[in-house]
């Protein structure tokens, strides 16, 4: 069995995207800008977009962060992503999910403009992507594809099954591993919470993709000797022995799961990581296009 370390990773690519700063600050070019909006006090929010202005700050780009009362209206929020949207400076922004019941997330994400919706939920990125056109691909998805190509998982004809159909990971994660090239040329069945009988599917599958946000949903077994296994959950489960009064949990029981897996990540250390990693190369490539243009 072999760790899927997205720590190791994920701070390997931010060295390759700081080298590649390095070499645009050298021949006197703007270097990439990510700027990120945050709705409300959110605790998980907060520190994630805390750790993606550090990760700019590592990589050696420019970021800014713009913080808005959980109390802001609809209309207030939309005219902060038109500006945002109209400053040549800003090459990619993300708007921090969830946001308060008073805003409408599908009219905010469709409000960002596609060129630099680094975060890949507008449906034109959504769209290309489908299509196997060039295209902003979400954080998860996308790292979770760069962890397959790092560690030079086979996916070629394999049975795939992705556990969850958000729009964020189990959709997106889905198309791309049925597209053609490497990862994906695989067969995907897409389940979710209604699915009947999902043992028997993913007791087949050669690689298992889960994003339920149900702590330890994947015993050991659900999977076949040797599967290759995702866990994108992360929730936090309630532990009095434990310092902060909890334990990180991920949809796959780790303990037990890792016994019969050939390759699996960890919760905490696993997908996490690559989130922010693969935002920053969103944001590179935000860049780049935005230069070709000029």
């Amino acid at each position: 069995m072999i760790i899927l370390d997205g720590k190791k990773t994920s701070n390997d690519i931010k060295d390759e995207i700081a080298l590649k700063v390095t070499k645009m600050k050298q021949l006197g070019e703007k270097v990439p800008h990510l700027a990120a909006i945050i709705v409300g006090s959110d605790g998980a929010s907060l520190t994630y977009v805390n750790s993606k202005v550090q990760a700019c700050k590592k990589v050696g780009f420019e970021s800014s962060l713009y913080r808005l009362s959980s109390t802001v209206s609809e209309l207030e929020l939309m005219a902060k992503i038109k500006e945002l949207n109209e400053n040549d400076d800003i090459d990619g922004f993300i708007v921090q999910l969830p946001l308060p019941p008073q805003i409408d997330t599908q009219k905010v994400l469709m409000a960002v403009d596609p060129e630099k919706d680094v975060d890949g939920f507008h449906p034109t990125n959504f769209g290309k992507m489908s299509l196997d056109m060039s295209s902003f691909i979400p954080a998860t998805p996308f790292g979770i594809l760069e962890l397959l190509e790092r560690y030079d998982i086979p996916t070629k004809g394999k049975h795939t099954v992705v556990i969850g159909r958000s729009h964020i990971v189990g959709r997106p994660m889905s198309i791309l591993m049925g597209r053609s090239g490497f990862p994906g040329n695989s067969t995907v069945t897409l389940t979710h919470e209604f699915t009947k009988n999902i043992t028997q599917i993913t007791s087949q599958a050669d690689i298992v993709i889960i994003a339920v946000g149900i702590p330890d949903f994947l015993k050991a077994e659900m999977i076949k000797d040797d599967a290759v296994v995702i866990d994108v959950g992360i929730t936090r489960v309630p532990d009095e022995n434990a310092v902060k009064g909890y334990v990180l949990k991920g949809d796959v029981d780790f303990e037990n799961v890792s016994k019969r897996a050939s390759y699996i990540t960890p919760v905490p250390g696993g997908v996490g990581p690559m989130t922010v990693s693969m935002l920053l190369k969103n944001t590179l490539l935000a860049r780049e296009n935005h230069r070709r243009k000029i």
